[in-house]
């Protein structure tokens, strides 16, 4: 049996070894040099192929250029784009030679010494469209301009060669001077303008033979990104994003001795002017045109690939619903204003978005007075905060987190808490006392009360128990924007930044039972070469049926007996809250009824170049501005219109949670006499003046911001007071603001 082993193991040896000496054979240092070398020939020999077949061709036919048709959604045409082409070529020689060199600077250092193609930035530009991540990756401006001018702006690898080929041909037969003045004529800038007269003239209301070399940077810089870079639109990470392009584009120059280190330092930045819109885009065309084309834009067709034209972009806007919302603004609005004669009215700008809650379709969109007096959409900026529209989702948070009172009540409708005015809350870290209109006091009152009276102190409390990070999390995933959103109890005044839009998205979340509702104004988007899938507008369930259900049941009592009763009407059954700013700068009205949802609000914009934010008090004579008077009203009549003047759809409310309920230790019925160390400035009322019924307002008490602020003042906090206990946020015997 040894011997028998023996003989087996030393077979099993001789067969490894066999099969060992055979990978090697097969894998020798030379066999695999010589199939390299025969890869690296296989490629060279199919890239002269592929020169020798694809040659120079004709320009894309820019006479040939279509239109885009932008139509409602049942079909019929609100506006038709580009029907001619913004752009007249310029000769180079007029264009200043340091302009000239500010887009060398900025796109291609080499220009004017390389072969016209960036190999390595071709390659990742290849694989970035092999691995789906779009048209990434280097490119020379002599890619570039054969790009705009030969081929299309379509994603491809084939066009990504065919680029490559064409741009080593059009290097060698034509001069560097050539392919620039081709190059910053066919470039597209945003606002409508290809090439860079149109852009001069865009930008800065000037010919582009007289520009500086300081607006020639930013022109250079904008064409990374024109819709993102445009000033007058840009985000703040888009402005810093183009001023850092601005000044690398410079320090080029300076690093290529086409500009003095001393003239560097001596330049600033050039404000664009602001833009002059289209014509055609009148009224609130425009509005919805600009509204459309953003979301474009993240769907991946971007203003270059609009420019092209023959696309037809089918809205989700329906027609009569859009006019009604105009013809709303104009009755309850508009025509109490006189623009010319009172200085507060023309101060007032109104802006409203509404949802289908089931689909997420923008069904109507008011930006402003009319696109051509007023740019900026009313409807999507984000420049004002929410206020007390925000309160709703404090409450939605404690639901969905099963918060509990300091006392350990579980969070529902008929929870109790302290309405004392300027009380300081209870278990924060962060102290904050905010005063509640006129500084007057509720005592205990159920949660239920404090959304009707839109009470502060009580919200307060609740951001406390619930904890502000929390807070947030469900505000984010409900569609309020991470924009000036810091985790301290002041978020209960609304003192982020967020638009009609995205508070149509958080409460149509809410009226579609916590189930994550996403607007989107684009329900189709066709081209002869390809179809984009619209922006999903249902998502995940983001909060629980019953938490979402809760708030809907709270809000309804809002719209029956609270600040938002110039919403009530028999023909629909409605929820919705009313919120106003400090100092009145902003006033919103967000509701919905079981089948559609609207957010309305006013905001007070100086007329003034800057246009600085500025208080509403006085609008139409009617005293304190507030989200339960115009925008209520606005909203009223708008939905009664909408729903066809009326519906008998009910809410479908399952497993409203209740709450639990502790004895009070003493409640305060009467208002506070004392005052915190730090008071809080007093807020305004959200009810319409001439309301019967005296209710509080719930506007966020903060800092004064004079212009639209990037980073806005939170609201005074105010020190908490020795003895201020009392679970729940109730007063415990020694709380000095219960005497």
């Amino acid at each position: 049996m040894g011997r028998a082993d023996a003989r087996r193991a030393q077979q099993r040896g001789a067969r490894r070894a066999a099969k060992s000496g055979g990978i090697r054979r097969l894998f020798t240092w030379r066999k695999m040099l010589g199939t390299f070398f025969g890869f690296c020939l296989l490629i060279m020999g199919a890239f002269v192929a592929l020169y020798l077949y694809v040659d120079i061709p004709k320009a894309n036919a820019l006479a040939e250029r279509q239109s885009n048709v932008y139509q409602y959604s049942d079909g019929t045409v609100l506006t038709r784009t580009g029907d001619g082409v913004n752009r007249q070529i310029v000769d180079l020689a007029e264009v200043p030679k340091k302009v000239q060199h500010t887009f060398v600077a900025a796109e291609n250092k080499t220009f004017y010494k390389d072969q016209g193609v960036d190999l390595k930035g071709t390659a990742r530009g290849i694989l970035n469209t092999l691995s789906g991540k779009g048209k990434q990756g280097g490119s020379t401006i002599t890619q570039q301009y054969v790009k705009n001018y030969y081929l299309t702006q379509d994603p491809t690898v084939s066009r990504k060669l065919k680029e490559l080929v064409i741009s080593l041909k059009v290097d060698q037969k034509k001069d560097k001077n050539y392919i620039l003045a081709g190059y910053i004529n066919t470039a597209y800038y945003g606002r409508g303008a290809s090439g860079i007269q149109a852009a001069a003239q865009a930008y800065y209301g000037v010919d582009a033979k007289d520009l500086n070399v300081s607006q020639g940077a930013y022109l250079a810089a904008l064409l990374q990104a024109p819709s993102q870079y445009d000033w007058a639109v840009a985000t703040p990470t888009g402005r810093r994003l183009v001023k850092e392009r601005w000044a690398y584009t410079l320090d080029n120059m300076v690093e290529m001795h086409w500009l003095d280190k001393a003239q560097r330092d001596t330049l600033k930045f050039p404000v664009p002017d602001k833009p002059k819109p289209a014509r055609g885009m009148e009224g609130q065309t425009g509005y919805l045109v600009e509204a459309a084309n953003k979301e474009l834009d993240k769907q991946g067709i971007t203003g270059d690939m609009r420019q092209a034209g023959g696309w037809t972009f089918t809205l989700n806007i329906d027609k009569k619903r859009q006019k009604q919302l105009e013809a709303s603004v104009d009755r309850q609005l508009e025509s109490k204003l006189d623009r010319k004669g009172n200085k507060v009215d023309a101060t007032v700008q109104a802006g409203a978005t509404s949802v289908d809650p089931k689909t997420g379709a923008v069904v109507a969109l008011y930006g402003g007075v009319d696109y051509v007096k007023h740019y900026i959409s009313n409807a999507t900026r984000r420049d004002y905060q929410p206020a007390s529209t925000f309160k709703p989702l404090v409450l939605a948070s404690a639901l969905e987190n099963e918060a509990k009172t300091q006392d350990g009540d579980l969070i529902g409708v008929n929870t109790r808490y302290d309405g004392t005015s300027k009380r300081p809350v209870v278990g924060s870290d962060t102290p904050f006392a905010p005063e509640n209109e006129d500084n007057r006091s509720y005592g205990d009152v159920t949660v239920q009360t404090a959304m009707n009276k839109s009470i502060n102190s009580v919200f307060a409390q609740m951001v406390v128990d619930v904890g502000p990070p929390a807070v947030k999390e469900t505000a984010l995933a409900l569609g309020v924007p991470d924009q000036n959103f810091p985790e301290r109890p002041a978020i209960t005044l609304g003192t982020m930044n967020a638009s009609t839009w995205d508070m149509a998205g958080a409460y149509a979340t809410l009226d579609n039972h916590g189930r994550k509702v996403t607007p989107f104004i684009v329900k189709s988007a066709k081209h002869r070469d390809r179809t984009v899938d619209p922006v999903k507008g249902i998502g995940n369930q983001v909060i629980s049926r019953k938490s979402a259900d809760t708030v809907t049941s709270v809000l309804r009592g809002v719209v029956d007996s609270g600040s938002g009763q110039a919403a009530n009407t028999s023909a629909y059954e409605a929820a919705g809250k009313t919120g106003t700013s400090e100092n009145n700068k902003s006033a919103l009205f967000a509701g919905y009824t079981p089948e559609l949802t609207t957010v309305v609000a006013l905001f007070g914009e100086s007329p003034k170049d800057g246009g600085g934010q500025v208080s509403l008090t006085g609008t139409a004579n009617s005293g304190r501005a507030n989200g339960g008077g115009f925008p209520a009203q606005i909203w009223a009549d708008y939905t009664l219109g909408a729903l066809g003047g009326g519906s008998s759809a009910q809410f479908d409310l399952q497993d409203v949670e209740r709450g639990e309920v502790s004895v009070p230790a003493s409640p305060s019925t009467s208002p506070s006499t004392s005052e915190s160390a730090d008071p809080s400035p007093t807020e305004s009322s959200d009810l319409p003046s001439q309301s019967p019924i005296e209710t509080p307002s719930d506007s966020a008490s903060q800092s004064p911001i004079e212009t639209p602020s990037e980073s806005p003042v939170l609201p005074s906090e105010s020190p908490v007071l020795p003895g201020g206990g009392g679970n729940s946020g109730r007063p415990g015997n020694n709380n000095s603001l219960n005497q």
